[in-house]
């Protein structure tokens, strides 16, 4: 498999271990001025998410740290992203927000997102059929089929949200979802990572691993 990508402004990082993908989001979080990052759920972000928490030379109390979507469950559930978040920050001192349907969150300086073998990103999945100038930017939708190891509504930030990041950064790992990811680079599939790629005017950072 060779790394490269035929759309514009997307490109893979050489090493996708969890120092270097700590080092890069500090290195977009550095400059002592306030900054707005969306970070994933799930059981990858939180070895990424506790290396950056260790970071000293991250101004946490001028960071404001959005999810890219969540669980409708209680924050203490142990499906809840939020409060992952909290598990994984909250002694850094930066702001986390909650998501809530119908917010206008800012532009993000660093939007982070994993993909689904189904190619979807956040909670935008292929039957929500997310468009790129939709009027809202956090909605509640319901998964369908629901994933059975989740199955919970969610809260996500839509296709507007996302494109108006500074910078876009995919961690995945599988040959499966490389080839889903391949596949959205060349044209060849129109799934909700797809059409990211084709909406998104920002410099996207892919951090590939077969394992």
């Amino acid at each position: 498999m060779t790394d490269t990508a035929a759309t514009a402004g997307a490109h893979f990082a050489p090493d996708a271990s969890v120092e270097a993908i700590a080092d890069f989001i500090a290195g977009m979080l550095a400059g002592g001025k306030p900054r707005a990052i969306a970070v994933p759920g799930g059981s990858t972000p939180g070895p990424i998410l506790a290396a950056l928490a260790e970071r000293e030379d991250i101004g946490w109390v001028d960071v404001a740290v959005w999810l890219t979507d969540d669980r409708c469950v209680p924050t203490d559930h142990a499906a809840s992203n939020f409060g992952l978040l909290e598990r994984s920050l909250a002694a850094t001192g930066a702001a986390l927000v909650p998501l809530e349907a119908g917010a206008t969150p800012p532009p993000f300086d660093l939007v982070w997102l994993g993909m689904g073998a189904d190619g979807h990103i956040a909670s935008l999945f292929p039957n929500t059929d997310p468009v790129a100038d939709g009027a809202l930017e956090v909605v509640q939708l319901t998964p369908d089929p629901l994933p059975p190891e989740a199955p919970f509504d969610r809260l996500s930030l839509t296709l507007s949200a996302l494109v108006r990041a500074r910078h876009i950064m995919l961690v995945l790992k599988g040959a499966d979802k490389r080839k889903v990811l391949d596949d959205a680079l060349s044209g060849a599939n129109d799934l909700p990572i797809a059409r990211l790629l084709k909406a998104a005017q920002a410099p996207v950072t892919i951090f590939w691993s077969e394992t």
